[in-house]
């Protein structure tokens, strides 16, 4: 029997700290693509719509995608984006579906309520009813809350961070849908929730505990009435009631076994909390080690933690970058530093012309280090398209916009316009930087990096530079998370 299946793709991860909201113009920097045309990019990658397409040709469906639409992550998505991008969903609800599949976050959260996804969800319900199954991927980094598992049968995270089971994961949730269609299963989606910020690793999955929760997980997956387990790692720069680390454990019903397995993990990651993988080094520190680094086995990377644009930061903290050229580190590469203004200058200059300007530092001086002003050459300009080829970004496209290189004292910093963090070596390698031949790389990302770039490290150091996303929590101003919160109360 062929299945009709209305499918969409909408995905933000928002910090509530960051002052500039989430707009259409911010979906069209990332991607916002109508269905025909998100297939065609995003329908053979490393997407969950790619596994959902996998699954749908396996059983014959007839998919209907609507539209795929995501943005860097930032402040708060306004209320005109929110609508422009649910409208087509809506209108396609209205027909007669066998099931829906929909790709989110996890946590959107938009000026006019805290659960984006939440909304997107009751919006659907309130034209489909109760009966018709919805299964929803989902980032580990989300905050699930309860109505997302009250308004949707079957959640599904990727399993991986770095997110390299992206497709894995669209799989794994459609063929839960199919399995529900044919009536072969009846699932719920059960939420287990930890009064913490966020797992003390992030969800870190390369190494640490959450190897062996995920190991714990799939025994788990094999008892009867148990079709997929989830372990969030929560996303900690979220003001909101329901923040924090989750696992949802997606069942044939609620039943004292269910409960066991998913309180079993999650005491496990509140019992564990103290158990941090990674050593943050302040600027100083991390170009100190920079300075003193012998690259015969490999550059240095030090990743800047608090200033990842993956995590809504705005990543043109220059902290670390003025210590870097403080302690003269040389050969060298520092990116991306997220600042249009100097790109554009940049772009109107001459390959091999030496200029003098003031480069980050705009947005939240207090939040990493003030504008920095710099002198270099100018080594390359032009437009910002990067395609990846790395684990995670391969084949996919991402634009920092108008992009410039500057070399300053021994550093090549990559000066960019739209917000991206680091996770593949394209996008270095594009602008004329081979991180491989450097002694050292500075980039801006948590952990997401670590899929490409760790096979070229002789060695790997972590930085707080006291920017928006810093591990220094009493340093934001939380007002809505309910208390007492670890780590914001002993």
């Amino acid at each position: 029997m062929s299945f009709k299946v209305l499918s969409a793709e909408m995905s933000h991860e928002t910090n509530t700290f960051n002052v500039y909201p989430t707009t259409v113009r911010s979906f069209e920097d990332r991607y916002l693509l109508q269905g025909d045309q998100a297939i065609a990019r995003r329908g053979d990658k490393n997407t969950e719509l790619a596994g959902l397409l996998d699954v749908g040709r396996d059983y014959d469906w007839e998919v209907h995608h609507v539209i795929s639409a995501a943005a860097g992550p930032g402040g708060k998505v306004t209320r005109a984006a929110f609508d422009v991008l649910t409208e087509p969903l809506i209108a396609a609800a209205n027909a007669q579906w066998d099931g829906v599949f929909l790709m989110l976050h996890g946590a959107m959260v938009t000026d006019f309520c805290e659960d984006g996804e939440g909304e997107i969800l009751r919006r659907m319900r309130a034209i489909l009813g109760p009966d018709v199954p919805i299964a929803v991927t989902l980032d580990p980094h989300a905050n699930v809350t309860t109505q997302m598992c009250d308004l949707a049968q079957i959640l599904v995270s990727f399993t991986t961070y770095p997110h390299v089971d992206v497709r894995a994961t669209g799989r794994r949730a459609a063929e839960l849908l199919n399995r529900t269609m044919t009536g072969d299963i009846h699932p719920c989606t059960l939420r287990f929730h930890q009064p913490m910020l966020e797992e003390a690793n992030g969800g870190r999955t390369d190494l640490g505990p959450m190897i062996e929760r995920h190991a714990l997980a799939r025994a788990f997956e094999t008892r009867k009435g148990v079709y997929a387990i989830s372990i969030n790692g929560a996303f900690p720069c979220a003001d909101i009631a329901e923040v924090g680390p989750t696992v949802l454990v997606t069942c044939d019903g609620d039943c004292a076994a269910h409960q066991k397995i998913g309180n079993t993990l999650a005491d496990d990651i509140w019992a564990r909390r103290f158990e941090v993988l990674n050593t943050y080094m302040d600027s100083a520190q991390a170009a100190e080690e920079a300075r003193k680094w012998n690259a015969t086995a490999g550059p240095l990377i030090v990743a800047d933690y608090a200033d990842n644009p993956g995590s809504g930061a705005y990543g043109d903290a220059t902290g670390l970058l003025s210590a870097l050229i403080e302690a003269g580190v040389d050969n060298a590469c520092f990116g991306p530093l997220i600042d249009p203004a100097a790109a554009a200058y940049l772009n109107a200059q001459t390959l091999g012309v030496e200029v003098t300007l003031s480069i980050g530092g705009k947005t939240a001086p207090e939040f990493g280090g003030g504008p920095l002003t710099v002198t270099g050459i100018v080594k390359w300009t032009g437009d910002g398209r990067v395609v990846g080829s790395g684990p995670i970004l391969g084949g996919l496209e991402r634009s920092f916009g108008p992009t410039a290189v500057l070399h300053v004292a021994g550093i090549d910093i990559l000066i960019v316009t739209i917000p991206h963090q680091m996770l593949d070596l394209k996008q270095f390698e594009t602008f004329g930087i081979d991180p491989a031949r450097k002694a050292v790389v500075v980039l801006k990302s948590m952990q997401h990096f670590r899929a490409a770039f760790a096979p070229i490290a002789g060695r790997i150091i972590v930085c707080d530079s006291g920017a928006l996303c810093t591990l220094n929590y009493g340093s934001l101003d939380y007002m809505v998370v309910p208390r007492p919160m670890f780590p914001l109360d002993a």
